[in-house]
């Protein structure tokens, strides 16, 4: 693993050490080489007794998998020949998402260093690239913001019910989302006892959930309105999602809405679609690899609402990984990820 200093980091150890079929040879940090990992994160002591070292990308390229978990334009820098090796890499950051190199330096305020791997790195949503996630070489996964809006919208897009000029996505993190770097915004007096919006006029996760409904619909034209806020808790984000139903599906009753979102879950385990008129709640998936969410069409109108809950360090970062570890090399893919949420 390069760069395991970080909240996302440490949650992916903290899974990595508990997966029967993993051993993790080599974790990496240039500030703290010689440390050792549980002297940082005394959580895994007992677990895990490697050294921080210098990244290697020679030593990388012996292991089977290689994860960045490291600021966004580190692992593009490593990528290259690390495939050229054999290795396969999942990327935690942002460098392979967004397909269009152009676009990805607008947001992201610098030049891809290998846009020709761009088209061949598959998005890391298993509920949406199952398939092309297990022949991989190289895997994006996925931001935390969008796959709690992906997978909320997922089943009304699939469909053609909703509009998809008028989609809004307002969702809430907690400050884990942030890093663990230090800032003045995050500190406990600062974000304590409060709660804001932030990246109001544009946010780096927005090209990147526009893009995934654009793949699920198969149509260019979208207009969605992400509006993240900043909650006063560790973990967990919350998406309210709103959608309008087309002119034609206006007549459908909200138990076939409830249908339709738990056959398109039906299968899969790491998404929770709840009873209807469910709340659910981020405490409800905190530490597990989930995704649980409601569908409720208020008043029986037009509009459509999807509650979508999930723990962003564990199915928003470092669960999903291991997801998509497990596919790449042929393990159950819920394996190492079966348990319950941590209450209270």
């Amino acid at each position: 693993m390069v760069g395991a200093t970080g909240y996302t980091g440490v949650e992916l150890l903290r899974l990595l050490v508990m997966h029967p079929g993993v051993e993790i040879s080599c974790v990496t940090s240039r500030s703290n080489d010689g440390t050792r990992v549980d002297e940082m994160f005394p959580s895994l002591r007992g677990f895990l007794d490697l050294p921080f070292t210098v990244p290697d990308d020679g030593r990388l390229a012996e292991a089977d998998v290689v994860f960045f978990a490291t600021p966004n334009g580190v692992a593009m820098d490593s990528v290259p020949a690390l495939l050229k090796a054999g290795t396969r890499v999942i990327d935690l950051a942002a460098d392979f998402r967004i397909r269009d190199a152009g676009v990805w330096s607008q947001w992201y305020g610098m030049q891809h260093a290998c846009p020709e791997l761009i088209a061949e790195a598959v998005y890391g949503l298993p509920e949406l690239n199952r398939e092309a996630i297990r022949t991989a070489r190289l895997v994006a996964n996925p931001g935390c913001y969008p796959t709690a809006v992906t997978l909320g919208f997922l089943p009304l897009v699939e469909r053609g019910l909703v509009e998809l000029d008028s989609l809004i996505a307002d969702a809430k993190s907690g400050a884990s989302g942030a890093g663990r770097k230090a800032s003045v915004a995050n500190l406990l007096c600062e974000a304590g006892d409060s709660f804001k919006a932030y990246g109001v006029a544009g946010h780096r996760h927005l090209p990147e959930i526009s893009q995934n409904l654009r793949q699920i619909s198969g149509v260019d034209a979208l207009d969605l309105v992400f509006v993240p806020h900043l909650l006063p808790m560790i973990r967990g984000i919350h998406a309210t999602l709103y959608a309008r139903l087309t002119h034609g599906f206006q007549a459908m009753e909200p138990a076939d809405l409830q249908a339709i979102y738990e056959q398109r879950y039906a299968r899969e385990t790491f998404v929770d679609v709840l009873p209807p008129g469910s709340h659910p709640e981020t405490r409800s998936v905190r530490g597990a690899n989930l995704c649980r969410m409601a569908v409720h069409r208020p008043q029986n109108g037009r509009r459509v609402v999807v509650l979508s809950v999930i723990d962003n360090l564990v199915k928003g970062a470092a669960g999903q990984a291991v997801q998509n570890m497990n596919l790449m090399l042929g393990f159950q893919e819920e394996t190492g990820l079966r348990h319950p949420g941590l209450l209270p």
